[in-house]
């Protein structure tokens, strides 16, 4: 915690205290002025006093992923979240993303490519599948667990516990869709609405959300690697088909049915 109070970044809330008396835990952390993404995402928006079009979901995805990468990169030793969700996200003044509970974060030698952990960490729906299987936490469920939010951000729906998933969730009803239906169907209606060429940005942004939700560890992305896919996008150049960071190379881990997707709705944005 110690650690952790020492860091400053834009894309993290502050930590300005904690207390541990016998069982009882207390962060004490900076006010930020929307509350939680969750809360903004799936609550009352018009209570709250805010509208998350496009623009600002795509800032908020970017704040998110800034604040991760400082944490996996930027700091000695390495922080890893263990809990990265929608309602651990704040939104300030700005709509600037920021990246707050570090209660089950744990440090990592830049040299370790994981820590066995004794107890499962994280929140049903975010939790990565290898979690689940060996206990062994890594930067790489951090990004499982970020794709998830960015999944919300795209689709509107909570990683759970809606009628459309049935006995799955929102990562496995994605999946289902891609193959199933046209993929652009999992998107917000509200989104949808913004008009004709916001189709072709979403299906990038999925992509990206696709590839860190990889059941492969190995085949995710870093953080940073999302982040500069994230700056293809906004330069113009998309996200390259060709490039070593793919939605799925038939191992079975990935989103079948994307890629197409993405391909033929390409073709189709050039003569928008």
């Amino acid at each position: 915690m110690e650690t952790i109070g020492k860091i400053k970044h834009r894309n993290l809330v502050a930590l300005l205290g904690y207390c541990k008396v016998g069982e009882e835990r207390l962060l004490v952390y900076e006010f930020v002025k929307y509350g939680s993404l969750e809360d903004v995402l799936h609550g009352d928006r018009k209570r709250i006093g805010i509208e998350l079009d496009w623009k600002a979901r795509r800032r908020i995805a970017i704040g998110a992923a800034r604040g991760l990468a400082f944490l996996h990169h930027s700091c000695i030793p390495h922080i890893i979240h263990r809990d990265m969700k929608s309602s651990n996200v704040l939104i300030d003044e700005n709509l600037e993303a920021r990246v707050s509970d570090f209660g089950m974060a744990r440090l990592v030698s830049a040299m370790d490519t994981h820590l066995s952990v004794s107890t499962l960490a994280g929140t049903p729906g975010y939790v990565p599948p290898e979690y689940y299987q060996s206990f062994r936490c890594s930067t790489k469920g951090d990004v499982y667990s970020y794709g998830v939010v960015l999944l919300e951000l795209l689709t509107g729906r909570k990683p759970t516990d809606s009628v459309d998933f049935g006995d799955n969730n929102l990562v496995g009803w994605v999946k289902q869709s891609a193959a199933k239906m046209r993929i652009s169907d999992v998107f917000d209606p509200d989104l949808m609405r913004e008009g004709l060429g916001i189709e072709i940005e979403l299906l990038q942004h999925l992509k990206i959300a696709c590839a860190c939700l990889d059941d492969r560890p190995s085949k995710r992305p870093t953080i940073i690697q999302v982040m500069a896919m994230f700056k293809e996008i906004r330069a113009g150049l998309g996200v390259d088909s060709g490039s070593s960071i793919a939605v799925d190379d038939g191992g079975g881990g990935g989103f079948s049915g994307v890629e197409m997707s993405i391909k033929e709705d390409n073709e189709l944005g050039k003569h928008l």
